[in-house]
């Protein structure tokens, strides 16, 4: 990660840009990137902006075959992480633990903005795809 990217997203933590400032900064950095040398034909990949997950099952409930398409939008993840740190210190704690308890081992004290744009950053990359013989299901961002 190059250092203008990390000092934005350090201002977006420290809460002096709003996430939409912050991916329109980061935007612009990508359109400022030197292009490749002549010959070289790459184009950079756009910056997913939704979580998708879609199912097909070929059990039927009611009219037909059943179908589940969700489409999260990363920015509702982004402004996640910025709410967590509105909670205060005792009641992470207390969540930290029923979390722990429920068998998900998350410390949201130590979620920060610049993790999640670390882990959207790999996410394009990622396609999971779950067969058995009455479904499929597929989790990638676009």
């Amino acid at each position: 990660m190059n250092e203008q990217r990390r000092q934005i997203l350090e201002m977006l933590a420290d809460g002096k840009i709003t996430a939409d400032e912050a991916e329109r900064l980061i935007d612009a950095l990508e359109r400022q990137q030197p292009e490749s040398p002549p010959g070289a034909v790459s184009r950079p990949k756009p910056r997913p902006k939704y979580l998708r997950v879609v199912m097909n099952s070929s059990e039927t409930y009611g009219d037909g075959p059943t179908r589940l398409n969700i489409r999260v939008p990363l920015q509702l993840l982004r402004a996640g992480v910025r709410l967590t740190s509105l909670i205060p210190p005792q009641a992470l704690t207390k969540i930290n633990q029923q979390l722990d308890k429920s068998g998900v081992p998350i410390d949201l004290t130590e979620l920060r903005p610049q993790h999640l744009e670390d882990l959207v950053e790999q996410l394009d990359e990622v396609t999971i795809d779950i067969d058995d013989p009455d479904s499929q299901m597929q989790v990638f961002c676009e």
